[in-house]
């Protein structure tokens, strides 16, 4: 690993702890040269895995597109870091779950909607607006509409 602080690459391990269920090691390193402590993430990469978009493209997964786009939705929500970091590690993991080769970049976008309804209503919105391309204020009231229609049928 290269120190972000003086570029060099001679490091010792100080800590080492898997991740959340088991998915990778976080690493506590400390730079030989300077002293300074940086902490590194390793996971497995589904390099197999493609994403097949809208205009039939097909690209490598990146759980990285998942987190941002999560993170965006949920900017300035009173959201924990932690609850951000589960969202990403449920739709990644049922992403794992039911796919070896091929995914749609639809599919992920539903999977991403149904975790933030339950997370943020707002955040919901927001994603759902950028992801279904939402042309005017009508169909941000008619999603609006759903989501509370479906809140009401939850309670019954």
């Amino acid at each position: 690993m290269r120190c972000p602080e003086c570029s060099c690459l001679d490091d010792k391990v100080i800590d080492s702890r898997a991740t959340k269920e088991g998915a990778g090691v976080r690493r506590r390193r400390e730079c030989l040269q300077c002293g300074h402590r940086f902490t590194t993430l390793e996971e497995i990469i589904q390099s197999e895995l493609k994403v097949i978009k809208r205009d039939n493209v097909r690209e490598d997964f990146d759980r990285e597109k998942i987190r941002r786009g999560i993170e965006n939705a949920c900017w300035k929500r009173p959201i924990d870091v932690e609850d951000i970091e589960h969202a990403v590690d449920e739709v990644y993991s049922s992403i794992q779950r039911d796919y070896d080769k091929e995914i749609s970049s639809i599919d992920i976008g539903n999977r991403v909607m149904e975790v933030l309804k339950r997370l943020d209503e707002v955040a919901y919105v927001r994603f759902a607006s950028v992801y279904r391309q939402f042309k005017d204020i009508d169909e941000f009231i008619d999603e609006i509409r759903m989501l509370g229609q479906n809140e009401l049928k939850g309670k019954k």
